[in-house]
């Protein structure tokens, strides 16, 4: 029996991984553990025979006891981007609680191009890789690209008022959907690639602003419009809509990442993985309609 850990199964993409492990891969929920600092929300995973666990980064010690006994593990990067390095403090003390639990295989979510990205989190990937690297353990290491699925955050509001503010230049990106990422990293944990790998998760297209908008525009039927503006004035911008300082200089920072060319790649790690081709973005925005038009 090879016992499979997913940590931050209370989040949107941990839930994920746990419906793909239980529904796509076909793994049984008695070699299935959901770990989350708070176990009250996984209720409904314990009542379909699914372990879980306390889990706390700040922890180290509770992190041993819950990855005891665990064959491979899913590292979820945190939430925890309001303080500059406790995500990465975070990180490596899970990395470390794997090594002395001894876990076998970790799986790891990333980003695209940590080493060189402009993203204002970009250093607790590239900690977290170089940690994991070092640990000993095998790994997979998923490098997500930026999801579709954060346009939901922006996008009813620009088309409201048929204007979308962007940073972006003529830079591209290539999107993937959240629910597409949760699959590979279900396929990942249950099937892990041989040795240790590094893998890109990617749409099958790189798309300008102009592009994402048409897409939007089309989906819902309402105009829009891109308004290309400096790192200053989208900083300014967001700031008046209330945002948070660290919330702000991550949005700017991932539209210059964009005009860096950082966030345009496509690979076929994702179709390797699954045996399947990724969601579009239009046709993520098509299923997203309703929500999209407000």
């Amino acid at each position: 029996m090879t016992k499979l850990l997913v940590t931050g199964a209370a989040g949107q993409l941990g839930r994920a991984v746990l419906h793909h492990l239980l529904e796509t891969e076909k793994v049984a929920p008695a070699d299935l553990i959901a770990a989350s600092r708070d176990t009250a929300k996984l209720a409904d995973l314990a009542a379909k025979g699914v372990e879980t666990r306390a889990a706390d980064f700040g922890d180290e010690e509770g992190l041993v006891k819950a990855f005891t006994g665990v064959d491979r593990v899913l590292i979820i990067s945190t939430d925890d981007l309001a303080t500059p390095g406790n995500r990465l403090k975070q990180h490596r003390t899970a990395v470390a609680a794997a090594q002395k639990a001894g876990v076998k295989h970790i799986v790891y979510t990333s980003m695209p191009n940590p080493d060189k990205s402009l993203v204002t989190f970009a250093p607790d990937h590239l900690g977290t890789e170089e940690a994991i690297k070092a640990s000993g353990i095998g790994y997979t290491i998923l490098r997500n690209s930026w999801y579709h699925d954060n346009y939901m955050m922006s996008m009813p509001h620009n088309l409201q008022v048929g204007k979308w503010f962007t940073a972006m230049g003529a830079g591209k990106i290539t999107n993937i959907s959240r629910d597409d990422c949760a699959r590979a990293a279900a396929a990942a944990l249950a099937n892990p690639p041989a040795g240790s790998q590094v893998l890109t998760l990617t749409g099958s297209e790189s798309l300008t602003a102009e592009e994402i908008a048409a897409r939007a525009s089309k989906a819902t039927g309402k105009p829009l419009d891109v308004v290309h503006v400096t790192d200053e004035q989208l900083a300014q911008g967001l700031t008046g809509a209330g945002l948070p300082d660290f919330v702000v200089k991550m949005l700017v920072s991932a539209d210059a990442n964009i005009r860096a060319g950082n966030f345009d790649l496509i690979t076929g790690d994702f179709e390797t993985l699954t045996g399947r081709k990724q969601q579009s973005l239009a046709a993520y925005f098509d299923h997203q309609k309703a929500a999209l038009a407000g």
